[in-house]
């Protein structure tokens, strides 16, 4: 029901939608492919047109080059979600100025800062199904 509730909200704009899923970013290209993961799911419910990933740092492409391709794709609107599970100095502060700042650099897009993860009510159910699964393995 979740799934079907957020494909009519985003189906019912006109405007070209872009996701710019962003991570932090490491040195481990193997920390950094689950972000490619989720990316290539997303893609696999179809409900934007454009998707697209980026890194904070330590990786690439970078968050200006993730917006920078959105753009390029044709996208009136770019939705910046944070894959980041706390609000630290990064989330507080300079994903916002990324926004400000592509915001003048792309004025006829707009930029939106999604809620990073957080304590999001369906958190807990992860919790609970990575708990589940750790004692299911050593049984």
């Amino acid at each position: 029901m979740l799934v079907f509730s957020i494909m009519v909200e985003f189906m019912s704009d006109a405007r070209t939608k872009a996701v710019l899923l962003i991570a932090h970013g490491s040195r481990r290209d193997a920390a950094n492919q689950d972000l490619v993961t989720l990316a290539e799911m997303l893609r696999e419910r179809n409900l934007f047109p454009i998707i697209e990933i980026a890194y904070l740092e330590l990786a690439e492409p970078t968050i200006p080059e993730g917006a920078a391709r959105c753009v390029a794709a044709g996208a009136d609107e770019v939705l910046m979600l944070p894959y980041f599970l706390s609000a630290g100095v990064h989330v507080q502060n300079d994903l916002d100025e990324y926004r400000s700042e592509f915001c003048t650099t792309y004025p006829e897009t707009r930029f939106r800062l999604c809620a990073h993860l957080g304590l999001h009510p369906l958190m807990l159910e992860i919790v609970l199904d990575r708990l589940k699964q750790t004692e299911q393995e050593s049984n």
